[in-house]
């Protein structure tokens, strides 16, 4: 997560707009209608209560000769085979359904009563329980109560429940979702003891979101509520991705990206999500979800195989942002907004698990160490790594005090304390240091005005400097390091803004050299050193990247001190400033460096980029940290004068893909148009760029388009790549 580019300035509005703000299916198709809801065809009967996933069926009272079925208004159970009810069971959760029939109602209970509901509520979701195969009961929660079939054929709620017996049967209407629009099964590992084909995205958050949890029992937004969307919900997408109008305001009005990030206050937005999406998601919507479930699902099945989600926040613009939506009271703590959203990862899988009928049997698998990761990517399934991003880690927070001194909020106590509970928790993979400087030592600098706002706003204190070394950028410079500074107090002094940092100083603002890039002169502390040594110790994967330059240096020295050197990795490519020479130690000591959010031309400039210091005799890897639910752009289209992607396009097979896959018994599949049926909304990467994570699969053809076999190969590298380098972790 970062603040960047464009968003120079960004912030710089931030805290004036507060102020202005407070008062105003599994199956597909080869045919023409696979873009469409498939029909659920006839299964192998079920088994167990996680077996009817998605499945279609007819419902019958166990010892009568009728089905489950509408009278007018009413639900009996009484119909004729020929008129029962045709039921997608559409998971909710673990064991737990919608029964969505055919004119698009579902099944409910309220007040006793058996009705039938249009949109997805408490009301509508049953909990089975397994009698024997075949046979369950359905357990409404939120009245406590059973559904039950009287001799009459009646349906009710009541104390004691019915045996149902649940019929395979075809032509259900499935539950509204979005299509990966994939043909083609993803494909299995050769053995857990041989190199993994697949690429790693190694820096995303998709967590992130206005609630953090499945809806079930309210968790609270990310990032004090700005960004909109969820990563899945339990009644999906039309709840997770509706209208963000509650948040964002009529029209957009009240959107923290345009009054805060794009400073153009009076700019509006339509916001309807589902299944229109005719503003968002967009590469340039920053506030919008753009990692729903179902889009990373794409992505897996073209050969993602490691993905690293950390949780992120920036307290000061959480503290600020949250007035903007009128959700004052959210939290913006780092640290705990961070553990929620490693917490809701761990929801998502069981979600998915329940999508794929079981426990263990879904897609989306959170792992904890190397080997753990190779069992699962061996089975065809994904490995996401759970991390941390943001500058008060440990709770580390500092204020400078204007007497001198500083105030911190950790001590070494607290740090081993946290340590331990984010690595119970799952966590593996962390930043010491992101945008803010913390009682850790300083960030690097990359935003000449708008951080350093963000940071007089956290710490009490604008960033100290000094002229970067070889003037900050430059031949021996493999990511610029520093920036251009002006003074910190935006605007005139008359702006609301202005006035509430200038009764903060106590003093003038700083005065920057107008023509010297400067670099962070707050080096890393005491604490910073201990906190690398107890990571060290646990074996984190560690981040290099946000650190002031100086500390990049002393991690360096610090990890090569180790005894066999400590290998980390570079996740936004050297951003916050990396030397040539650093980035070459790095590269020698095991780690990686993967570009920050690219396109497929992006990529592949980056993979010539590292040839040059690439160690001899290693394969070349080059995967990717998209950065997808940073409050950051994603990449834009390739521009004009590209090779168009075509669509639909065959990955794993024909130009440029050479015969490593199939070889290695990969089958082709044939990736379509990502279009939402109930709209005709679609997505053609040439034209919205990275709108969404879903495009990951059409930048794998932008990449083969840019660099043909060699840049595909360095991609599907990139996944093994980064086991190797976990395993110097923690093989030591």
């Amino acid at each position: 997560m970062q603040i960047h580019g464009s968003q120079a300035r960004l912030c710089l509005a931030l805290f004036l707009s507060a102020f202005s703000l407070s008062a105003c299916g599994p199956w597909s198709s080869d045919s023409d209608d696979a873009d469409k809801s498939p029909s659920p065809s006839v299964r192998a009967a079920p088994v167990t209560k996680f077996d009817l996933a998605n499945g279609c069926y007819r419902l019958q009272p166990q010892g009568g000769s009728g089905f489950v079925g509408q009278s007018g208004n009413a639900w009996t159970a009484n119909a004729t085979s020929a008129k029962a009810a045709l039921f997608y069971l559409k998971p909710t959760a673990l064991a737990q359904y919608l029964l969505f029939d055919t004119s698009s109602q579902m099944l409910a209970g309220q007040s006793g009563q058996i009705s039938a509901v249009a949109r997805a509520s408490d009301a509508a979701n049953w909990t089975l329980a397994t009698v024997k195969p075949g046979q369950y009961t359905l357990n409404l929660s939120s009245a406590g109560q059973f559904l039950a079939a009287g001799t009459n054929g009646a349906l009710s709620l009541a104390a004691a429940p019915t045996i149902f017996n649940f019929v395979d049967a075809s032509g259900c209407k499935p539950y509204p979702e979005i299509s990966d629009d994939i043909i083609g099964e993803t494909y299995r590992g050769q053995g857990v003891d041989k190199p993994v084909i697949g690429f790693a995205e190694v820096h995303t958050h998709m967590a992130m979101g206005h609630e953090m949890s499945d809806g079930s029992q309210l968790v609270g937004p990310s990032a004090g509520g700005v960004m909109y969307g969820q990563m899945f919900h339990r009644f999906g997408v039309p709840h997770a991705m509706d209208n963000c109008e509650d948040w964002h305001g009529p029209n957009g009005i009240r959107d923290p990206e345009a009054l805060i990030l794009d400073l153009k206050p009076l700019t509006t937005h339509e916001t309807a999500g589902w299944p229109s999406f005719v503003a968002w998601p967009a590469y340039d919507s920053q506030l919008h979800q753009a990692m729903y479930y179902k889009w990373v699902e794409r992505a897996w099945k073209a050969g993602m195989r490691i993905m690293v989600s950390e949780g992120t926040n920036i307290a000061a613009l959480c503290e600020v942002g949250r007035l903007g939506v009128l959700r004052p009271d959210a939290d913006c703590n780092d640290m705990s907004l961070g553990i929620k959203q490693v917490k809701y990862l761990f929801d998502l899988q069981n979600y998915v698990d329940a999508q794929e009928g079981g426990p263990g049997k879904g897609w989306f698998r959170i792992v904890t160490s190397p080997k753990m990761a190779r069992e699962v990517i061996n089975e065809g399934k994904l490995a996401v790594v759970a991390g941390l991003e943001f500058a008060n880690l440990f709770d580390c927070t500092v204020k400078f005090n204007p007497l001198g001194g500083e105030t911190r909020g950790c001590t070494k106590e607290s740090i081993d304390r946290q340590i331990e509970e984010v690595w119970n928790l799952g966590v593996r993979e962390l930043y010491p240091y992101h945008d803010v400087n913390s009682a850790l030592g300083g960030t690097g600098i990359f935003n000449g005005d708008t951080l350093n706002l963000v940071g007089f706003v956290g710490t009490n204190q604008f960033w100290k400097t000094y002229d970067c070394a070889d003037t900050g950028e430059g031949a021996k410079y493999f990511y610029p390091a520093g920036a251009i500074m002006t003074t910190a107090v935006p605007g005139t002094g008359s702006d609301p803004l202005s006035q509430a940092v200038i009764g903060l100083l106590q003093g003038p603002a700083p005065i920057y050299p107008p023509d010297r890039r400067q670099c962070n002169a707050r080096g890393m502390t005491d604490l910073g050193e201990y906190a690398m040594q107890q990571l060290m110790k646990k074996k984190f994967i560690i981040d290099i990247d946000h650190a002031e330059i100086s500390i990049k240096q002393k991690m360096l020295d610090m990890a090569k001190a180790q005894k066999p050197s400590y290998p980390m990795i570079s996740a936004h490519g050297g951003h916050g400033g990396i030397s040539l020479a650093q980035a070459k130690e790095i590269l020698d000591n095991g780690g990686l460096i993967y570009p920050f959010k690219p396109n497929g031309k992006g990529h592949v400039e980056f993979m010539n980029k590292l040839k040059p210091i690439w160690p001899a005799n290693k394969p070349m890897a080059v995967g990717y940290g998209m950065d997808a639910n940073g409050i950051a752009d994603r990449a834009p289209p390739r521009g004009a004068g590209s090779k168009p992607v075509k669509y639909p396009f065959t990955l794993f097979s024909g130009p440029d893909w050479g015969d490593r896959y199939a070889k290695a018994g990969i089958k082709p599949i044939s990736v379509k148009l990502q279009t939402v049926p109930e709209s005709g909304k679609s997505w053609h990467i040439d034209e919205v760029g990275t709108a969404h994570y879903g495009m990951v699969a059409d930048y794998v053809e932008e990449v083969r388009l840019e660099g043909g076999q060699e840049a595909l190969d360095a991609l599907y590298n990139s996944a093994e790549a980064y086991l190797q380098m976990w395993e110097r972790v923690v093989n030591r």
